[in-house]
C-alpha cells in the first residue's frame, strides 16, 4: 500500500483491514511463478553488470544463457497454464 496515494476503497472504509494480506491462492500463484521471477532477476543482474563495459565472449555467453533461462521459464509457465486450462475444460 502506497502511503502517498492511498487506496480510495480503504479510505472510504469499503475494505476491511484484514484484506491487506495475500490469500493462500495468491501465495500459491507467486510460488508457481517464482522460477520465472528468479530467472528474470538473474537476467537483470547480468544486464546491469554489463552496462559499463564492452562485451567479451564470456559476457555474451552469460547474457545468452540468462536470456535462454528466461525463455525456458516462460515456455514452462505457458505450457502449465495451457495444461491447466485443458484440464478445466
Amino acid at each position: 500500500m502506497n502511503p502517498i496515494f492511498p487506496d480510495p476503497a480503504r479510505v472510504a472504509g469499503a475494505l476491511p483491514p484484514s484484506d491487506r494480506e495475500p490469500t493462500d491462492a495468491d501465495l500459491q500463484a507467486i510460488e508457481r511463478e517464482m522460477p520465472l521471477i528468479e530467472a528474470e532477476i538473474a537476467l537483470l543482474d547480468v544486464e546491469i553488470a554489463l552496462l559499463d563495459r564492452p562485451l567479451s565472449g564470456v559476457d555474451v555467453k552469460r547474457l545468452r544463457r540468462a536470456e535462454r533461462r528466461v525463455l525456458d521459464e516462460i515456455l514452462r509457465w505457458l505450457t502449465s497454464r495451457a495444461a491447466a486450462g485443458s484440464e478445466a475444460a
